[in-house]
């Protein structure tokens, strides 16, 4: 098993700059996710990791070893691609035990390889398939075994699951959890797809622009975002963010003073306050006899729960009630929440203050 360490990496094509310095350390056998919205960076990072691309600047270490001018096959790395990549003229057991055959790896290891990887992944009675015999999700299994059958000192996934339908990206990120909790081999995987990231990941890696916003566990990253763009990026509906400022009882938007808990409160009374973002989860909200009125401008059944969208003095808030709401649009209805459940930002920086 190895480690990954990014060092003050920097990628510019000319005066754009892609990577604005990018510092990571993975340690041996972690899972880290890549994330963040088209543009940012996320899949440069990983073609230089990968070794497809060269930084401008700063190094790539894995396994303790600099391999920031190495050709991707001296990496020992092997890699997910969102296109699957297959061989189309090659069945299943050619494709898995290719990479193998061109490193002149004994025929009985290679045979041992593919028994050993389509019995992890369930697709023996593929192997003499063709891919194109073969559906979506066989075929990324069959990606994930020609990556399997390496054995390598870092995995990486290049969006593997954005071709699948809803249903079977469900079904592979379970799929690619328990191979990775089986095999324990340093993972980076990129994505956009912030339940992916959530899902998956041991570490989370949120990119904006270039750089990272945020690098922390999931937990970390949803329960104490360090930026507006974090906060507003991870979660489903998107955290709710109200501009204000002091007041005389504390803090108040629109006139109407809201929570705060003892530590915000401190904050706001040494007069750091000033231009405040407050941000609340959907979740935190709460439907209520009493608290801050509104009207319903929006109903989003999804089952389980249902997403409220309320035209409040304050702007518009999402509550996420779990179940059934009886109440209908254009509704007049309350809103409570905890103080705790505040999320305070400076308004200039957009950076977590409280």
């Amino acid at each position: 098993m190895g480690a990954l360490s990014i060092r003050n990496v920097r990628r510019s094509y000319g005066n754009v700059h892609i990577l604005k310095g990018i510092d990571i350390e993975v340690v041996a056998g972690d899972f880290l996710i890549l994330v963040g919205p088209s543009g940012c960076g996320k899949s440069t990072l990983l073609n230089i990791i990968a070794g497809l691309d060269k930084p401008t600047e700063g190094t790539v270490h894995i396994d303790g070893r600099d391999v920031t001018h190495a050709l991707p096959k001296d990496r020992d790395i092997a890699m997910v691609f969102q296109s699957y990549a297959l061989y189309p003229n090659m069945n299943v057991a050619q494709n898995i035990s290719f990479g193998l055959e061109m490193r002149n790896v004994p025929k009985a290891e290679r045979d041992a390889a593919i028994a050993r990887v389509s019995k992890m992944l369930q697709i023996e009675h593929l192997l003499d398939r063709k891919p194109g015999q073969l559906s979506g999700g066989q075929r990324q299994r069959v990606a994930m075994g020609r990556a399997l059958a390496r054995n390598p000192t870092l995995f990486l996934f290049d969006e593997p699951l954005s071709n699948l339908d809803a249903k079977l990206r469900v079904e592979m990120r379970a799929e690619i959890k328990h191979l990775h909790n089986k095999a324990q081999v340093t993972t980076v995987y990129v994505t956009h797809d912030q339940v992916e990231a959530m899902t998956l990941g041991d570490h989370i890696a949120v990119m904006k622009g270039g750089v990272i916003e945020q690098l922390g566990s999931p937990d970390d990253i949803y329960s104490r975002p360090a930026t507006r763009f974090v906060a507003e990026f991870i979660g489903s509906p998107a955290m709710n963010i109200v501009s204000g400022q002091r007041a005389a009882n504390g803090f108040a938007s629109h006139g109407i003073d809201l929570s705060l808990n003892d530590a915000q409160r401190a904050l706001v009374g040494n007069g750091h306050a000033e231009g405040i973002l407050y941000g609340l989860r959907p979740e935190a909200l709460v439907l209520a006899d009493a608290g801050l009125p509104g009207t319903i401008s929006l109903l989003e059944p999804t089952g389980p729960e249902t997403y409220v969208l309320v035209d409040t003095p304050i702007g518009k808030l999402m509550a996420r009630v779990p179940g059934k709401v009886h109440q209908a649009v254009g509704d007049t209805v309350r809103l409570q929440w905890s103080a705790n459940d505040a999320h305070l930002f400076d308004a200039r920086s957009e950076r977590r203050v409280g």
